[in-house]
């Protein structure tokens, strides 16, 4: 964890935009809503969204956003909810997202409990916070009636978790050359701001041979020994440091019995890297060595009968941009006048790597409140002041997309893609 440097020269304006009359009352705002926040939260996680089937919690949040007032809410053709606060003309569209899947499948109990000062519930941090934040920040601004210059789109994508592979935020910016900028809400102390993003590549691997009897086939080849070659091949890698590059089996499977020599065999491999260049070489050379454990079963055989396949099941663009790009000094400044310390983890995985890597300014920024467990059935959220991290949210993207008479929109208008 480290903290995000200042630049300089955009304090001084968000200092005059947060002491305005309106800014600060929807602070305040956001403050006193926290509790109502958390209860809309709790209310989100309790209706289960696994990725690919996420209608569900979808239908709940497109109401909510019609009931707060967004202008041409819309569940697009894979299921994204989002409407649009139109700003008064002349300036930047800023996106706001969290998303709506979680890992857990549709059995299990989502239903959060309080115990003892903390909520436990599987996605009470990761992105039931998001998708709440987003609705405190509605509301807030419209305790003000608060007038931006840009227009700002707020909501939710599917598919962001594993295999979903961003279907749901690549499927959106296929369709909207028109965004400025663009901010994922993910769980985080409040000040966290996230500016690079790692890329993966998920493979999956599936080997077919003839199998046969343990004793009476052997000399055949087998599956899972091909397998096995090639995982200790992958094993031995060595990977570039910086840029941080890193891989792992994450599953492995086949066979059918202990005295069988096995027909089938699948492995699922995941690739990691900051560089989109580093993370082409990686795979590549996976590939390279998953064909080699093949051959070398077969030659191992004097047969041809072993056979392999390469599917990529995912692919998360990697993405850069550096620390003193308008959208990062702005969430950085906002923190910082907010009394919040801005700091960073580090590249991460979100939303956010599509539109980098379309070179779209953006960000993921944590919504605040302490938690753990992310992931697990023993996921929890701390709601002790989490109203700090909409609070700095909602500055950003004020700061962003400008004040009519208070201040100029930091972010700037790009050029539109076609």
């Amino acid at each position: 964890m480290r903290e995000v440097p200042l630049a300089g020269g955009l304090t001084s304006d968000l200092e005059a935009l947060a002491s305005h009359p309106k800014i600060a009352s929807a602070l305040r705002f956001l403050e006193e809503d926290n509790s109502v926040t958390v209860k809309q939260q709790m209310a989100i996680t309790a209706i289960p969204a696994p990725t690919f089937n996420e209608a569900k919690r979808g239908e709940y949040y497109l109401d909510q956003l019609r009931r707060l007032g967004l202008e041409q809410v819309t569940k697009d053709a894979v299921g994204n909810i989002y409407g649009i606060r139109p700003g008064t003309g002349g300036g930047p569209t800023l996106a706001i997202f969290a998303h709506l899947d979680t890992v857990f499948p549709l059995e299990i109990n989502v239903v959060p409990k309080t115990r003892e000062g903390r909520i436990y519930g599987p996605g009470i941090a990761d992105d039931s916070r998001g998708l709440a934040t987003i609705l405190t920040i509605l509301r807030a601004l419209n305790s003000e009636n608060l007038t931006t210059t840009g227009d700002i789109i707020f909501g939710a994508t599917v598919c962001e978790e594993g295999l979903g592979d961003l279907k749901g935020v690549k499927t959106y910016f296929a369709k909207r050359p028109d965004v400025d900028g663009f901010i994922a809400l993910e769980p985080g102390l409040a000040g966290l701001v996230t500016y690079q993003c790692t890329g993966s590549r998920r493979l999956k691997v599936t080997y077919k041979g003839p199998g046969g009897h343990s004793f009476n086939d052997f000399g055949k080849p087998s599956a899972i020994h091909a397998m096995g070659r090639a995982i200790a091949k992958i094993g031995d890698l060595k990977v570039p440091s910086n840029p941080k590059t890193t891989f792992t089996v994450g599953v492995v499977k086949g066979g059918s019995s202990v005295n069988s020599l096995s027909a089938d065999a699948e492995m699922l491999i995941d690739l990691r890297s900051t560089s989109a260049h580093s993370l082409s070489l990686l795979e590549k050379e996976v590939v390279e060595i998953v064909e080699l454990s093949a051959k070398t079963e077969n030659e191992c055989w004097s047969t041809n009968t072993m056979a392999v396949s390469v599917e990529r099941v995912g692919d998360r663009p990697a993405g850069d941009q550096a620390v003193d790009e308008p959208i990062v000094q702005t969430a950085a400044a906002a923190a910082k006048i907010l009394k919040l310390t801005p700091f960073t983890q580090g590249p991460k995985g979100t939303d956010a790597n599509v539109p980098l890597n379309l070179d779209v300014p953006a960000i993921t920024l944590g919504c605040g409140g302490d938690f753990g467990g992310v992931h697990s059935l023993a996921e929890w959220f701390d709601p002790t002041e989490a109203y700090r991290g909409p609070q700095h949210i909602l500055l950003t993207i004020v700061g962003l997309v400008g004040k009519p008479g208070v201040s100029q929109a930091l972010l700037k208008e790009r050029k539109k893609r076609g």
